[in-house]
């Protein structure tokens, strides 16, 4: 919860209390445009386009967005604008927790698709997008760093899906990964630790899970709370 800050109406003079609103950033988490104790508020007589929008980074993920400036309607009739703080976070601030996980329930092949695209997103992967439908060479997720697979069936993945993952992640220089509701039969899982595969499983409740040593590395490397 944001919290408010005085300000006057610089057209009546009346004293209010303004917070400022959260909007949702694509990680999840909620974006306030920060304002400035003691900022200066301004009458808005005409609106442009480029003047509505202040540009603020998430401080969960780090992403830029452009969110509404912080306006509000006086009891005289007047609208008003208020200042913008510096909100980013300095180089030698600790990093942000990460926020928590939303699972997408899973009915569909196409739900289990996106709900790992949100969860690679969620890792920070960026520009992750599903291949509707799904592409000829067994890939269902893509992105600048990673390639990803997902298993919709009721059988487990073979080892013949990691090892075309795999050589998928190789000719495209991106991590490969593997999502299956079903799991992996004991070939798969030994060649995905052979090649260092990260295997996630995911329930119907949409909550992936790792289920080897790559999988459990890859969520330590892109913990912000972790890093240095």
């Amino acid at each position: 919860m944001t919290e408010s800050v005085p300000v006057r109406c610089p057209a009546c003079g009346r004293e209010h209390a303004y917070s400022p609103p959260e909007y949702p950033c694509v990680c999840g988490a909620p974006v306030s445009v920060p304002v400035p104790l003691g900022g200066t508020a301004v009458e808005i007589r005409h609106r442009s386009w480029e003047d509505s929008w202040a540009e603020v980074a998430c401080r969960s993920c780090g992403a830029d967005g452009h969110w509404p400036q912080p306006e509000f309607i006086c009891s005289c009739g007047a609208t008003i604008r208020l200042a913008v703080a510096e909100g980013a976070p300095s180089e030698d601030s600790p990093a942000p927790d990460r926020p928590a996980f939303r699972p997408l329930t899973i009915r569909t092949a196409h739900d289990a698709v996106a709900c790992a695209a949100q969860f690679l997103r969620w890792l920070g992967f960026e520009d992750v997008r599903p291949s509707a439908p799904r592409s000829a060479d067994g890939v269902d997720l893509r992105g600048p760093e990673i390639v990803g697979a997902v298993n919709p069936a009721t059988h487990p993945t073979g080892v013949r899906g990691i090892e075309t993952l795999w050589l998928h992640g190789l000719s495209e220089n991106a991590v490969p990964i593997a999502f299956s509701l079903a799991g992996y039969d004991r070939q798969a899982r030994s060649r995905a630790d052979e090649l260092q595969l990260p295997l996630f499983v995911m329930d119907l409740t949409g909550t992936p899970q790792p289920v080897n040593d790559p999988a459990d590395l890859l969520l330590r490397e892109r913990d912000p709370g972790s890093r240095d």
